[in-house]
């Protein structure tokens, strides 16, 4: 049940800003340390907020592997 509540909370927040990019068509200048490029702002709101889902999803995939891998401490009773 949780996996679908948070299915839903990401596909929401993804249609949010697609929607709050679509609505904004004007062109901004994104400088780079070592480029520049001139996107419009939905087109600069879509790509950043994919880079962020897949930071997140590898971020988290990355913690579970990491608490997966790290071995358990051994309590003595006794």
């Amino acid at each position: 049940m949780k996996i679908y509540i948070t299915l839903i909370l990401v596909i929401t927040l993804l249609v949010i800003a697609f929607v709050f990019g679509s609505q904004n068509n004007q062109m901004i200048t994104l400088n780079y340390i070592i480029a520049r490029a001139e996107l419009s702002v939905a087109a600069a709101v879509s790509l950043f907020t994919i880079i962020g889902f897949f930071l997140g999803i590898f971020f988290s995939l990355l913690w579970k592997f990491v608490r997966m891998v790290k071995p358990k401490p051994i309590s003595n009773k006794g």
